[in-house]
């Protein structure tokens, strides 16, 4: 079960503010989409991603050793950014936690050294190659998706960081706050079914 990462309330104060000052005038988000899932099979991506951003980045430990893991999660950390902005399904949603989602993502693509300003498909296309090169029985390829200047240092060096994921306090604490309001979302529409 995902942990809950507590702030102090200052801190907490501070971090809202921060994120409601950002929230008011901002460029339109670049689009970005997950290739269909196999071993998902028709499972809805958003939700997908939801439960699983908020399981792992709370629990590092279960990737490690399996970048094919990590670089799963993080492809669909990097849609979230955009699908919870985008799409009216998640019109719902507190904007402070897609806000929180989006502020935490730069500390994910420092741990793997992503480029900062990268949009956000081809990052999602690299780590889907990368997990499709190990379903494929094909790792050796996997270092070859990961290259300058969308990946530093790139190749093995930046697999190995994908092996081996720090923890990462402000990605998790964003992704229980997506994962809290998606539960909070699911209750409500329950309770709206009810005559």
């Amino acid at each position: 079960m995902a942990q809950d990462f507590a702030l102090p309330r200052r801190s907490l104060a501070v971090a809202l503010a921060g994120l409601t000052a950002a929230c008011s005038t901002r460029p339109p988000l670049p689009p970005a989409q997950l290739p269909f899932d196999p071993a998902a099979g028709f499972a809805d991506p958003g939700n997908q991603a939801i439960i699983n951003t908020a399981s792992y980045f709370a629990s590092p430990g279960q990737m490690a050793g399996q970048p094919w893991v990590a670089a799963h999660i993080i492809s669909q950390a990097e849609f979230l950014v955009i699908e919870l902005n985008v799409n009216q399904r998640w019109i719902e949603m507190s904007p402070l936690a897609k806000m929180a989602l989006e502020q935490a993502r730069p500390e994910w693509r420092a741990a793997i050294g992503i480029e900062q300003a990268a949009l956000p498909q081809p990052v999602i296309n690299a780590m889907t190659a990368v997990r499709m090169d190990y379903g494929g029985q094909n790792p050796t390829a996997a270092p070859t998706r990961l290259q300058p200047p969308l990946f530093t240092p790139g190749g093995d060096a930046s697999l190995a960081k994908l092996s081996n994921l720090p923890l990462l306090p402000r990605s998790a604490q964003a992704a229980q706050m997506v994962f809290y309001e998606f539960l909070r979302i699911q209750r409500q529409g329950q309770d709206d079914s009810w005559p």
